[in-house]
């Protein structure tokens, strides 16, 4: 329980600083919706926002949707936009079989330590023929060791790192360290089709001119993959 408690305060320590960078972060809001929204297209439905955090996407998807998430401070936020439940991904337990149309899931899959979990436990929660839009960083900027690198003429190249081993390293959100995990986008389609989920769409996506006007380190880096945007249907 000691580890749950920990985790639980750690998600909870976060909150201001996710707030504050939902509100002038292009890459933790305009970037990503911008993506989902592109992926969501005509489906819809009965939708379950998983990691809803303060609710960015619950506002912007709007209709009959249902946020989870870990943090009660950002739950606190998101509550004020619609129904929310405290649950701690990837157990959707709580959930009836078959209940939800959508499943979203913005920042949450390279969060979570087991990933084939949440997929399957996202199929049970959703109907055949429903489905799962995710967004999340690009593989390739989550492998340890992967970073920018400049040629002698000032061209961005890009390191792949240990992109085809699985692992994971430490971000720091403000004074706060988060585990992100890294996997190939191999195995992260392998996954999602072994666990009932077929691809639809995919999105590859480099940071926006609003991200590069606000985080100037990011010039010479629009071809770069930053963001992936995913949609599966459920396929049994």
């Amino acid at each position: 329980m000691s580890e749950r408690r920990e985790s639980l305060s750690d998600w909870d320590g976060i909150a201001d600083w996710w707030i504050d960078a939902v509100r002038d972060d292009p890459t933790q809001s305009s970037d990503t919706l911008g993506v989902l929204e592109d992926l969501v297209g005509g489906t819809g439905g009965r939708t379950i926002d998983l990691g809803c955090g303060e609710g960015q996407v619950m506002r912007r998807l709007g209709g009959e949707i249902v946020g989870t998430d870990l943090s009660t401070e950002l739950l606190h936020h998101a509550a004020q936009v619609g129904p929310v439940v405290r649950a701690c991904l990837p157990d959707l337990s709580w959930v009836r079989p078959h209940s939800f149309d959508r499943a979203v899931a913005c920042g949450v899959i390279d969060m979570l330590e087991d990933h084939v979990a949440l997929f399957r436990s996202v199929a049970e929660a959703v109907r055949p023929g429903g489905h799962l839009v995710a967004v999340m960083n690009h593989p390739a900027a989550t492998a340890p060791h992967s970073e920018p690198l400049a040629d002698p003429e000032g061209q961005v190249l890009w390191k792949w790192g240990s992109y085809l081993t699985s692992g994971s390293w430490t971000e720091w959100a403000g004074a706060h360290p988060i585990r992100i995990f890294h996997r190939s986008l191999a195995t992260l389609l392998s996954d999602a089709a072994s666990s009932g989920w077929s691809l639809e769409r995919l999105i590859e996506r480099g940071p926006s001119a609003d991200a590069i006007a606000r985080f100037p380190d990011l010039h010479g880096q629009e071809n770069i993959p930053s963001l992936i945007g995913l949609r599966w249907s459920r396929t049994n």
